[in-house]
Parts: C-alpha cells; sequence; structure tokens
C-alpha cells in the first residue's frame, strides 16, 4: 500500500513555461530546453499521487528541462483521476491536536479521496496506459533520442515496471530510469528484476521505505551487470515526498530537493552519452 505521507507536502509558487498538449495518446504537460537548445535526449516524468496538473510536477519538468537540456513530458497517467489537493490539508488537520470531531470529518474526507484513485491508479491498471506512451514515444522520437523515465511515489513503482526491459522493435521502452522515494512496490521483486539501470533518491526518514530497505536496495542494484548497474543515495533528514513536495520555508528541504534532482540529471546525462 501507499502510506500517509504519500498525501503530505507542501504546494510550490512559480508559474511553469511548458505547454500542454496531446502526445501518444494522452493530454500530457511538455516542455524543451530553453533558449532553443537541442534536447539530448527525453526525460517522461511520471508524477507523484498529485497527477500531473500539480504544479510542483510542472516545475520539475521545467528544471530538467532548464538543467538538463532534455525535452520532458510529464502525461495524464492517471486518467483525470489524481488524490486532490485538498488531501495536503486534511492529512495536517488528521495530525494535529484539533478534535476528534474535526479529524473524523477530515479522515473521512481523505478516505473517499484515497479509494477512488487507489481503484483507478492501482499500478496493475496503470501500467497499459504507462506502457502504451512509451511503446510510442519509442517508436517515434525515441527512435532517434536516449528515452528516460523519472518517477516519484505513486511514478515510482511504473519506473520499476519499466526497468525490467520491456521492448517495442527490439528496443527497451526506456533506457534508464530514475526514481525519488517509490511506494506500491513489491520487495524485492520489483528490484530483482530490474534489467535497465535505475537511480534511486530515498530519505533516511521515509516512512515506506526503511533504512534497512534502501540498503537492501542498494546492495541489489549495484550487484548488477554493468549495463544493468544502479545506484542509491539516501538522503539525510528527508521523508518521504522530499524530492516533490519539500516545504520552501526550510533552506536545508530545499537544497535536498535540489541535490534530489543533480542526482536525476547527472545519472540520465551519464547513460544519454552511451545509450540510443
Amino acid at each position: 500500500m501507499s502510506c500517509p505521507d504519500c498525501y503530505r507536502g507542501s504546494v510550490h509558487e512559480g508559474q511553469p513555461r511548458g505547454q500542454v498538449t496531446k502526445a501518444y495518446g494522452l493530454d500530457t504537460y511538455v516542455v524543451n530546453p530553453a533558449d532553443g537548445r537541442p534536447a539530448k535526449g527525453i526525460v517522461v516524468l511520471l508524477p507523484d499521487a498529485f497527477g500531473w496538473e500539480f504544479v510542483n510536477v510542472r516545475l520539475l519538468a521545467d528544471s530538467y528541462a532548464d538543467k538538463g537540456d532534455f525535452k520532458v513530458y510529464a502525461p495524464d497517467f492517471m486518467k483525470g483521476h489524481p488524490a486532490p489537493l485538498y488531501m495536503m490539508e486534511s492529512m495536517k488537520i488528521v495530525s494535529s491536536d484539533v478534535g476528534i470531531f474535526t479529524k473524523i470529518r477530515h479522515g473521512f474526507r481523505v478516505l473517499c479521496a484515497i479509494l477512488p484513485f487507489l481503484f483507478i491508479n492501482w499500478p496493475s491498471k496503470a501500467w497499459p496506459r504507462v506502457k502504451g506512451f512509451f511503446e510510442q514515444l519509442r517508436k517515434e522520437e525515441g527512435a532517434s533520442l536516449s528515452v528516460g523515465a523519472a518517477g516519484f511515489c505513486w511514478g515510482g513503482k511504473q519506473v520499476l515496471l519499466l526497468g525490467r526491459g520491456d521492448k517495442i522493435d527490439g528496443r527497451p521502452l526506456i533506457d534508464v530510469g530514475f526514481t525519488g522515494h517509490p511506494s506500491l512496490l513489491s520487495l524485492p521483486a520489483d528490484i530483482n528484476n530490474l534489467t535497465l539501470p535505475v537511480s534511486f533518491a530515498i530519505g533516511d526518514h521515509d516512512s515506506y521505505l526503511s533504512v534497512a530497505q534502501a540498503e537492501n536496495i542498494k546492495a541489489i542494484v549495484e550487484a548488477k551487470p554493468e549495463l544493468a548497474r544502479g545506484e542509491v543515495t539516501v538522503y539525510p533528514d528527508c521523508g518521504h515526498g522530499f524530492c516533490v513536495r519539500a516545504d520552501h520555508k526550510f533552506p536545508d528541504a530545499v537544497k535536498q530537493a535540489d541535490d534530489a534532482t543533480d542526482q536525476c540529471i547527472a545519472w540520465f546525462n551519464t547513460h544519454f552519452k552511451t545509450s540510443a
């Protein structure tokens, strides 16, 4: 299952600079490298529970395009049914010292939002949408450009499914993956099944993945053959969701999130040089 921290965090300020279009069958936010620079490759962002329209996700896509010179897609893999943003406030209230009836009311509100989100977007139901997008992408733009997948929380599971190496026209759907604080995992099976290189960013206070589990993931991915070898970076004093929903009132939280962004970009740059 997912964890309560999958639905906690802060909403960031900023104006995304990309555009919304239809790409490979899905409504998609797309952003290109700034100043007309050519794209080094394509990065597809698989979001946390709050989906492709979440401003934090779009601003993160902008960062990948600006810092990495990637063309970035953030598709609607959730069929228009992400977790509603009001859950963040309700989760705060449920965890606070308010009266019991207020807690019950907001707890019921959270439950009514989580259940349909999980029903529609359970990994096995979402996978055909994700796979179909990447199949079309690989056939077209991905025929000449490297393709990376960056997934967070909910999207992290989908990155690991992509990392199994499913192919179209004899080529894997992606060349390389990155995930920040993935959820809904089957451990250790999802890690053992990886045949492509995946980089992990995990906080040492993650309520879904313990430090011991992170170390087990690290041991497995670092022991894989060179072409499938991954990495794990554990970030101190970070909880689940820190890559996307860090509270910008705290400079340390911003730095940790920025470091994870840099980790992702460096990972893709390394593998994009040698792939496709």
